[in-house]
C-alpha cells in the first residue's frame, strides 16, 4: 500500500488520474481542486460534465473548507452512518469550477477506507471519486469487472486490492437542504 501511495500522490500533484480502490467500488480520481485534472476524468469517462462527481475527504473536519455552510445535521448523519454515504451539499467552494455544477452543488463523501484516508491525507486535497466505469455502463463490482478501455486512460492504477473479488457497491446517496431537509437519492 506505501509504495501505491506514493506514486499515487506523484501522479495526482501533476494534475494526472488514478484508478483506486474505494470503500465502496473502484473510482477514477484526480485532484478536485485541478480542473484540467477533472476534464481528463470526464474524457476517460466519456462523459458530460455538466454532470457532477463527488469527491472523497478524509475526515468531517475538512468539510468547512469545501462548503459555504455545514448544516449542524451533517455532523450526525457522517458519525453515525453505518454504511458509505455521500451527502450532496450546497454552497461548493475551492473546487475546480468544472467539478460543480450550475446549482452549487457538490457531492461529498467521507471516507472510511485506510488507504483513501492515507492518500488524502497527504494529498492534503480532495480527490474526485466516480465510478470506474465509461458513462452509461455499468459500475464494476469488483476489479475484474472493469472495461480495459478504463484501463489504458488512466495515468496509475492502485496495485492495492486488485485481487480482492468481493462484489462492491455504490454508496447511498442523500441531497441535505440548508435547513436540513433530507432527500434520499439512491439507498
Amino acid at each position: 500500500m506505501t509504495e501505491d501511495i506514493h506514486v499515487a500522490l506523484q501522479v495526482l500533484k501533476k494534475g494526472g488520474t488514478i484508478l483506486y480502490p474505494t470503500d465502496t467500488i473502484w473510482g477514477i480520481g484526480c485532484d478536485a481542486t485541478n480542473p484540467d485534472a477533472v476534464s481528463k476524468v470526464y474524457a476517460i469517462k466519456q462523459r458530460s460534465d455538466t454532470r457532477s462527481m463527488l469527491v472523497l475527504l478524509e475526515d468531517a473536519g475538512s468539510l468547512d473548507r469545501y462548503l459555504q455552510e455545514v448544516p449542524e445535521i451533517a455532523w450526525d448523519l457522517i458519525a453515525l452512518s453505518d454504511e458509505p454515504l455521500t451527502i450532496i451539499f450546497s454552497g461548493a467552494k475551492n473546487l475546480a469550477q468544472n467539478l460543480v455544477p450550475p446549482d452549487g452543488t457538490i457531492g461529498i463523501r467521507v471516507t472510511r477506507d485506510e488507504f483513501c484516508r492515507k492518500l488524502i491525507r497527504q494529498f492534503r486535497k480532495p480527490i474526485v471519486s466516480t465510478s470506474a466505469n465509461i458513462s452509461g455502463n455499468p459500475w464494476p463490482e469488483n476489479f475484474n469487472a472493469i472495461d480495459p478501455a478504463i484501463l489504458q486512460r488512466v495515468d496509475y492504477t492502485v496495485k492495492w486490492r486488485q485481487e480482492d473479488s468481493a462484489k462492491g457497491r455504490p454508496s447511498a446517496i442523500i441531497r441535505l437542504g440548508t435547513k436540513g431537509e433530507i432527500e434520499i437519492i439512491r439507498k
